[in-house]
């Protein structure tokens, strides 16, 4: 039997939980959990706010452990080797964003969270190729963060062709945008911090921001007309999109990681006459999660996390509701 944590209704608190997870199937690991992240996607699962959750659902989708159990066809992993697992436990392995490497664009995949036990337990289970190999140099206490905010934020500069010649924005300095400002520093861009708040400015310096913008400031925004070749942003609120988009060059790109969940209002000519782009990214594939993970290694990278152990699993998810966590939260045994 497996031991988590569920939540059993929208909005409800965590409890105590056993499952059998069956006969391990053949190209299947377990992991024996040792910590793991708590996301924002965690609390939209709990309370069902993409109207796709299962109760009861064991939330927890950025997890380090080691493999306790591997299945009969795995190959490439060992049992006590160190692993991580994110947003995706499994892929179909057929269709071609599969068979290219772009599992993570798979539309089938299976989420760690959605119609499977999530990593808030003392085991999980998924499929060998999804879970990554953690080296030898990484953090285990505040790697679990890295496997889903850390690649969602790392995927676009693989995906777009970023240059250490690029300047690049990120709007939102929290969870993601944290990490997003030591990446884009590490790969040689020039980075400035989109943030509202007078506090995170001297901190956003210190992770790796060359220059910080006031996104509360019109006039400031204004003032930065045409300087971007791109802007990453990480929040999930309604901004003026409009205003940032006059902060792109030409072929500038304005990119989305955060769900914001409003429709985007865009003055269309801002598009055509300069030939930027709108786009947007989920998490990455097994192989970019893996890139990431040097990267981070060699540009020492590393979440900002705060610590609960398992056992105040709901303390730390209202502190995390409560929009003050700095800036990643990691349940641990």
């Amino acid at each position: 039997m497996i031991k988590a944590f569920a939540a059993f209704e929208p909005h409800g608190e965590l409890k105590p939980f056993e499952y059998d997870p069956g006969q391990l199937k053949p190209d299947e690991v377990e992991i024996d959990v040792q910590y793991c992240g708590i996301c924002h996607s965690d609390l939209s699962v709990i309370d069902n706010e993409w109207g796709i959750t299962e109760y009861p659902v064991v939330p927890g989708h950025e997890v380090v452990g080691t493999i306790g159990k591997i299945g009969a066809g795995v190959k490439h992993l060992k049992v006590g080797q160190v692993v991580g697992l994110g947003w995706h436990a499994g892929y179909c392995n057929e269709c071609e964003p599969c068979r290219t490497g772009d599992n993570n664009l798979c539309a089938t995949a299976q989420a760690t969270i959605v119609g499977h036990h999530g990593g808030f337990a003392d085991k999980v289970r998924a499929a060998a190729n999804s879970v990554v190999p953690i080296p030898e140099g990484i953090d285990p206490e505040s790697a679990g963060p890295l496997f889903c905010g850390g690649v969602t934020v790392f995927n676009p500069l693989v995906q777009f062709d970023i240059t250490p010649t690029d300047k690049v924005a990120v709007i939102g300095i929290g969870g993601l945008g944290h990490m997003a400002l030591q990446f884009l520093n590490g790969w040689g861009c020039d980075v400035t911090a989109f943030t509202s708040s007078e506090d995170k400015k001297k901190e956003a310096l210190e992770l790796g921001a060359h220059h910080t913008l006031n996104s509360r400031d019109p006039k400031e925004i204004e003032a930065a007309a045409g300087r971007f070749d791109m802007i990453i942003s990480t929040v999930n609120v309604k901004l003026d999109w409009n205003l940032y988009l006059g902060t792109l060059k030409p072929r500038g790109r304005l990119h989305f990681v955060g769900a914001t969940l409003d429709p985007l209002d865009i003055n269309v000519f801002s598009l055509i006459m300069a030939q930027r782009s709108i786009s947007g990214s989920p998490v990455g594939s097994p192989l970019t999660i893996a890139r990431m993970l040097e990267f981070a290694k060699r540009h020492h990278v590393k979440p900002v996390i705060e610590k609960f152990s398992f056992d105040n699993i709901n303390e730390a998810i209202k502190r995390l509701r409560s929009g003050h966590a700095h800036y990643r939260i990691v349940l641990h045994r």
